[in-house]
């Protein structure tokens, strides 16, 4: 898939929606990008994950580790498209972790796999609990980079299928704002 061909799939599902948005950061944009709208769609999250995997076909990849809640879909998905096992991390007492039983060999190699990146901290404690195993984490699979390519994994290369620049705003400094522009409710908490 091109990325044009992603983009164009995340817009016909409603996952990319335009408006008047109030971040969990408490900043403004004028774009959200709502994984789950794609991600109810099991042919397109397979379509899409199938593309993640054949990006990282070639690096010898042993498991597949996603954060909750998103990257388990992902890690599920990519996992069964590469052959390999499919694990996630959630957080325990406000850090990441593995639970269930879950845990990596040492010199086992892992591809991290996450739906959406704005700062990448989530994967960043993936890739530290993947570390601290002794695991190798070989590749980071993002299926939206919105970070306007400022998110960067320190020495595991990382690959978006698509990758917006997507402006935030103080509200005070926000022209949606200055224009009457309603809020647009969104996602499961209908903010």
């Amino acid at each position: 898939m091109t990325e044009q061909e992603v983009k164009e799939l995340l817009i016909k599902t409603s996952a990319i929606m335009e408006g008047h948005f109030l971040l969990t950061s408490g900043l403004h944009s004028p774009m959200y990008v709502e994984k789950f709208n794609v991600l109810q769609h099991p042919q397109y999250t397979e379509k899409l994950c199938q593309e993640l995997a054949k990006r990282f076909a070639d690096k010898n990849i042993q498991t597949v580790v996603g954060p909750m809640t998103g990257g388990i879909l992902l890690a599920h998905e990519v996992g069964k498209s590469l052959g390999t096992r499919a694990i996630f991390t959630e957080r325990v007492n406000g850090k990441m972790a593995f639970r269930r039983g879950f845990s990596l060999a040492k010199g086992e190699r892992v591809l991290i796999v996450e739906d959406i990146v704005t700062t990448g901290g989530s994967v960043k404690e993936v890739i530290d609990v993947v570390k601290s195993e002794g695991a190798i984490p070989v590749g980071v699979g993002l299926l939206v980079d919105r970070s306007g390519g400022k998110a960067s994994f320190g020495d595991v290369p990382h690959e978006a299928l698509l990758k917006l620049d997507v402006q935030t705003y103080k509200p005070e400094e926000c022209p949606l704002c200055q224009d009457n522009v309603p809020m647009t409710k969104r996602g499961s908490t209908g903010k």
